[in-house]
């Protein structure tokens, strides 16, 4: 089964596919261009370059957040344009376990994915890697960062952060005497051939859904949101 993966949740951008839990290619682009900018040129280039046409890739996967707005809505909605045409189904994964997969080979660690959800909070979701697969610990959440230290204080494990918001996770958590470690930077980042990863746990799991019911995940209201509220409850 070929995937045709998308991750544009942070400020990475990237592309993959993948056939049978093999990488055939993925292109990965950080320029701070808009994802608008670069998403689908960057999937019509890495097909055209791999020989495969766009109505052979048989599920087409996305990172459907939580990550940036704006960013995960770009993905979201190229995922659905590339699959509603040719009734294709779509594999919505959660953009945290898409980036723990790549590290599924540290046997025993808990790995700790980071994002950088602004306001002292992560959004945040930690895994196990076991026999080259993960175990969720927890849901996805937008955590604070002192509610994570306190939370992974606790955990004897060996512990890894990965993601856009890993530095910061880091950082902070070292200062509160959590002892974990960075992944490593080649892996740190979000990509694409995690999500593609992640939706073969999907396809095996029966997850697919139609391109008409792909909807992002926010797990939080934006900051437009919040504000609006706040000016309608100060009424």
């Amino acid at each position: 089964m070929k995937i045709l993966a998308l991750e544009s949740s942070a400020a990475a951008c990237s592309a993959a596919l993948c056939e049978d839990g093999t990488l055939i290619a993925q292109s990965w682009q950080c320029s701070g261009l808009t994802h608008s900018r670069t998403l689908l040129p960057m999937v019509t280039d890495m097909l055209k370059n791999c020989g495969v046409p766009l109505s052979q890739a048989e599920v087409i996967a996305v990172a459907a957040g939580p990550g940036s707005f704006t960013g995960v809505r770009i993905g979201v909605s190229a995922a659905k344009g590339l699959a509603w045409a040719g009734d294709r189904p779509c594999a919505p994964c959660s953009t945290l376990e898409s980036m723990a997969w790549p590290l599924a080979h540290l046997e025993d660690r808990v790995i700790v994915c980071a994002m950088d959800a602004r306001r002292s909070q992560v959004y945040n979701a930690l895994f196990l890697a076991r026999g080259g697969a993960l175990e969720r610990l927890c849901p996805d959440r937008a955590v604070s960062l002192e509610e994570l230290g306190e939370e992974l204080k606790k955990i004897e494990k060996a512990k890894i952060v990965v993601g856009d918001g890993a530095n910061l996770c880091y950082n902070t958590l070292q200062q509160q005497g959590v002892s974990l470690t960075l992944a490593p930077e080649h892996l740190r980042m979000q990509s694409a051939w995690g999500v593609a990863r992640a939706a073969a746990e999907l396809v095996r799991r029966g997850g697919l859904v139609p391109a008409q019911e792909l909807t992002p995940v926010y797990l939080r209201l934006s900051q437009a949101e919040r504000e609006r509220l706040e000016r309608e409850n100060a009424k």
